[in-house]
């Protein structure tokens, strides 16, 4: 009786967690954005720009706005030297590879695919790590491909038309969760 209780303490939290995720992506596809709001308002944050190109110190700007320091050197983050050393460069840094662990149900869909030289060697390569009773393969691989293989299990949620199974849902949201912890692309 106390496991049929926690499979289904499970199952709800598994579907509350989906529910979640969906809203979360409904609310991104219309273009809310998540998190608190910027101490420095909109309409401020050219102001507090200006003034720091022309050489006001962030604290000034701070005690002039009231708003912490913090704030202030969110608001012009793009501007300060470290940055803007940075962005001078013109070759765009390497990508250096990455370790994720991939859930297995998501390994076994991604074997059965047409997969690139890239990703098929990456998928080749990862190492099996046994959990209870499925497992999970660790990939070694740079985040494009990593981005290429989680685009390529999309059909595990439910897309085109085919039926989606709850266990491969997850497991394909558990990677892009992972994936999506990496750095994001440039532009």
């Amino acid at each position: 009786m106390v496991q049929t209780l926690a499979a289904a303490g499970e199952l709800q939290r598994d579907l509350q967690r989906e529910l979640t995720y969906d809203g979360l992506r409904a609310a991104e596809a219309k273009g809310s954005k998540g998190g608190r709001r910027p101490a420095v308002a909109a309409d401020k944050t050219g102001i507090v720009r200006t003034a720091y190109l022309e050489g006001r110190s962030i604290a000034a700007l701070a005690r002039d706005h009231g708003v912490s320091r913090g704030a202030i050197r969110t608001a012009v983050a793009d501007l300060m030297p470290d940055h803007t050393a940075i962005e001078q460069e013109d070759a765009p840094a390497p990508e250096l590879p990455v370790t994720l662990d991939m859930p297995g149900k998501v390994a076994d869909f991604l074997r059965t695919a047409e997969l690139e030289p890239a990703e098929r060697a990456a998928l080749d390569q990862g190492v099996t790590v046994r959990r209870g009773q499925g497992y999970t393969l660790r990939v070694t691989a740079v985040p494009a491909v990593h981005r290429q293989l989680l685009a390529r299990c999309q059909p595990l949620d439910g897309a085109q038309g085919v039926r989606a199974v709850p266990a491969q849902r997850k497991a394909r949201r558990e990677y892009e969760n992972r994936v999506s912890a990496l750095v994001p692309p440039g532009p």
